[in-house]
This record gives C-alpha cells, sequence and structure tokens, in this order.
C-alpha cells in the first residue's frame, strides 16, 4: 500500500475554487482506479492533504437543513458572506479567515477501508495537535468532530468535520477554528446541534496563534496517527 501524502497549501481561496481543486485531485485518483481494473494495471494511487483558508461563507451539507441557516440572502450579501450547497455530508457550517481547513483527498485502500475509522483517525489528528496547546480535545458520543468538555453545559465545539467518500477515495474534511472571528456561528446552527457553542484555539488559550505551525502540526500528527510519510 502506498501511504505517502502529498501536501497543497492553498492559502486563502473562495470556497467553489478550492472545491473544483478537490475534485480535479479527487477524479484523478478515482480514474486510475477505474483505468487499474478496467485494464488489469497497477497504477499507484496519490493520496493528498490540502490546506486552505476561506472567505467568509456559509455551507450545507447533503443532509443538512436550511434551517439552521438563521439570516436570509440580503444579510448574506449585505456582509458579503457566500453561501453554498455542498456534497459532502453533515450539517451547516461557516469557514472564514483565521481558520485552517483540511481536505484529505486520500485513497483509503491505501490504509484502510473503514469510514467510521476513517473520521475517528481525524479526529484523533485534531485531538493530538489541541494537546501540543495544552487543550484537552475530546470526541461527544454520537456526534462528529471534536469538544472541550463536551458532556458538560460548558461543551463546545473546536473542529468540524464532514467528509465525502466514493470508491474509497474522500474529500473534504475538517475546519478547525485557530483565530477564527467566532461571531460569523452566531448566523447558523452550528451542524444542526442547538445549546452548543463553539471555540478556537486563541480563545482557549488566551492568546493568538500562528497559523503556519499549526498547520505544520497537524501535518505531523496525520502522518503519525495515518502511519503515512511525506511523497
Amino acid at each position: 500500500m502506498k501511504k505517502n501524502i502529498i501536501i497543497h497549501d492553498l492559502g486563502l481561496m473562495e470556497y467553489e475554487d478550492a472545491l473544483e481543486y478537490q475534485l480535479n485531485l479527487f477524479n484523478e485518483i478515482i480514474d486510475n482506479k477505474l483505468s487499474n481494473r478496467k485494464n488489469n494495471t497497477n497504477i499507484k494511487t496519490k493520496n493528498h492533504l490540502v490546506f486552505v483558508e476561506h472567505n467568509h461563507v456559509y455551507t450545507l451539507g447533503k443532509s443538512g437543513k436550511i434551517n439552521n441557516l438563521l439570516i436570509d440572502k440580503e444579510i448574506l450579501e449585505k456582509n458579503k458572506i457566500k453561501f453554498f450547497n455542498t456534497n459532502r455530508g453533515g450539517d451547516i457550517t461557516y469557514h472564514g479567515p483565521g481558520q485552517i481547513v483540511c481536505y484529505p483527498i486520500i485513497d483509503l485502500d491505501n490504509f484502510f477501508t473503514d469510514i467510521h475509522k476513517y473520521l475517528r483517525f481525524l479526529e484523533e489528528t485534531i485531538i493530538l495537535t489541541l494537546k501540543d496547546y495544552g487543550i484537552q480535545g475530546e470526541r461527544s458520543k454520537n456526534e462528529t468532530g471534536v469538544w472541550i468538555n463536551p458532556n458538560s453545559i460548558d461543551a463546545r465545539k473546536i473542529c468540524a468535520l464532514g467528509v465525502k467518500a466514493s470508491r474509497w477515495v474522500t474529500m473534504h474534511g475538517l475546519a478547525l477554528n485557530v483565530n477564527t472571528d467566532l461571531n460569523y456561528f452566531k448566523n447558523i446552527i452550528p451542524c444542526g446541534i442547538k445549546n452548543k457553542s463553539i471555540t478556537s484555539i486563541s480563545v482557549e488559550s488566551k492568546k493568538n496563534i500562528k497559523m503556519e505551525l499549526v498547520k505544520n502540526k497537524i501535518i505531523d500528527n496525520f502522518l503519525n496517527v495515518f502511519s503515512a510519510k511525506l511523497n
């Protein structure tokens, strides 16, 4: 199995442009797999980690409810916030500057064919990353993502997950709040979960965080959790 990872850092990019970038990588892997099956060849598939920050945008997953967007089109336009229906799992979330979005575009046939395990490994990657900042990230029963004090009245989400997979190839991924302006979450019911708040590394640590260092920690922890290496 090929567990080499190629890193892409796209900087600040509109959501729709990053989605097209993802799809190109995603479709290339699927095309290689279909070609292998059809021609009895062994083209090695690639694995990618795509990092990006988005301009202000709300995205709604295929199982999400539009009622979880609490503002109308006019307010979206006035505040220069975009909205997209997208093909990942999960409900509504926010992406914006100060948030690290990581899209693993990987062939799970190179690792393990288990989506539940894949989601838990993504969560573990972030839990380990938060630990480096003295923050205890945890899982919340029956809710994906990474949380702080998930079983208390002060439960708050710090990282959202939403993925898509086809032929064991993944896309979409995770969004970790680092220096994010959390006020934008007030316009939605994040992930469709009521009565729980949103937090960030900077809020929890009470200081501004260097984004590049967090990305490097995510990469290191991803490689460790997935027993992978850089290409």
